[in-house]
């Protein structure tokens, strides 16, 4: 099964965050063994990205965090934590000021 998104066909991991994201990944990470100008160069783009379109970071937060929710189990290995009955936190509505 092929998938399509936006007439564009992602085959990879790394497809689905370009086309999510906009831009490669490898942009905003770097790769290994680049040449400071390279860096330089990157960071210029990156800049330039960020200056059209200053809701990118909050665009890539909201993201991260739907997949993260979506997916922890399975990609983190999350195992939910629970309180031993019988044992509550004292409530501050009583509490004397």
């Amino acid at each position: 099964m092929r998938t399509y998104i936006g007439g564009h066909q992602a085959v990879s991991v790394n497809d689905f965050i370009e086309l999510a994201l906009g831009t490669p990944p490898e942009l905003w990470l770097g790769e290994e063994g680049e040449t400071e100008e390279e860096r330089a160069a990157r960071k210029d783009a990156a800049r330039d990205i960020l200056a059209d379109n200053p809701e990118l970071p909050d665009d890539v937060a909201r993201i991260a965090a739907e997949v993260i929710e979506a997916h922890a189990p399975e990609l983190f290995n999350v195992v939910p934590l629970t309180r031993p009955a019988g044992r509550r936190r004292p409530s501050r509505k009583g509490a004397a000021a």
